[in-house]
């Protein structure tokens, strides 16, 4: 499904709809360009999800957890990640095993072999200043 939004406000109440929608388990890709909104889309999304943590970018620290919602929620930023093998020196390779909330991965491309053919895409398009279009794949919105 796409689904196109014109403003930060769009962008939160997209993630409204999404996050009831959601499971412990469930695996959430996140692509697109640096910029797209793959962060403020994840902020919208953990916000929804009465997670009350500041939530950042982990693209130094690679994931940041939030356990003050209504499951918990590992977030990922792979950007940095140059193989499979630095992913499972990391430990990524359990946080998938041992799911026990939601998992949000942005820039998922380098450990695609490692995760299970049933997680939900979202891929984001910058259009515009505050035009983004979503590609959600493996749930309905």
């Amino acid at each position: 499904m796409i689904i196109k939004v014109n403003s930060l406000l769009d962008t939160v109440e997209l993630a409204k709809k999404i996050a009831p929608k959601l499971k412990r388990g469930d695996i959430l890709l996140l692509t697109g360009d640096l910029g797209a909104g793959k962060t403020t889309f994840t902020k919208s999304l953990c916000q929804s999800l009465g997670v009350t943590d500041n939530v950042t970018s982990p693209t130094f620290a690679l994931l940041n957890e939030y356990n003050s919602g209504v499951m918990p929620v590992r977030h990922f930023d792979l950007y940095r990640v140059e193989s499979i093998l630095e992913a499972m020196e990391f430990g990524f390779d359990e946080y998938i095993k041992n799911n026990d909330g939601l998992v949000i991965i942005e820039w998922p491309e380098v450990v695609q072999s490692l995760l299970p053919s049933d997680t939900i895409n979202i891929t984001i398009r910058h259009l515009g200043e505050n035009e983004r279009e979503f590609c959600v794949e493996g749930i309905d919105v």
